[in-house]
């Protein structure tokens, strides 16, 4: 499977725009994604969409989207906890750009603490762990895979617990339109 992204590169992106306050980061994160990997279409204007997933509420933003990639924000300036997970993607990816995550895997009794600056390999494969923000935390989230087989986990609070079909309805279509402009540029 082709990647359009590269972990690596996008550590090095995040380390430049760390000491950046919030708004200004996103921002010259989002560019420099745009700059540096020039054969994808990403969107430069943030449009924030709650997401209720694995028990856990959080506020996401895509920055690009195909069918075997997604690259988003996630926030929450209140805390959450719950579960991560256990979808099919190949490889995902977390960098903690404001506040602290902690993370454990079944059968640990000691939990993970993850800071600002720091990058968070999750479970993939079907594996899951749990996770807890205390306080606030903004993320920048990668994944591999076939997008569409880890949707069910995405969405499916939100479908059957809060009714929130508007940030439903949002999250498809940005992602969507995503796909399509990227399947335009040869990006899968």
């Amino acid at each position: 499977m082709a990647k359009a992204l590269d972990v690596d590169v996008l550590t090095e992106i995040v380390q430049e725009c760390l000491d950046l306050p919030r708004e200004e980061m996103m921002d010259a994160i989002t560019e420099a994604v745009g700059d540096r990997f020039q054969r994808i279409h990403i969107r430069r204007k943030r449009r924030w969409c709650f997401s209720v997933a694995g028990g856990a509420m959080m506020q996401i933003a895509f920055v690009y989207g195909s069918l075997t990639e997604y690259l988003l924000f996630a926030s929450t300036p209140i805390g959450t906890e719950g579960h991560s997970g256990m979808y099919l993607a190949t490889g995902l990816w977390d960098w903690v750009l404001d506040g602290e995550m902690w993370r454990y895997a079944l059968g640990n009794t000691d939990r993970k603490e993850y800071g600002k600056g720091d990058l968070v390999p999750l479970p993939s494969g079907g594996e899951g762990d749990g996770f807890c923000v205390k306080d606030h935390c903004l993320l920048l989230e990668y994944a591999r895979g076939f997008v569409p087989f880890m949707m069910p986990f995405g969405l499916a609070d939100s479908l059957i617990s809060t009714l929130d079909y508007k940030s439903i309805r949002h999250q498809l279509w940005d992602y969507n339109k995503l796909c399509v402009r990227n399947m335009l540029r040869g990006r899968i």
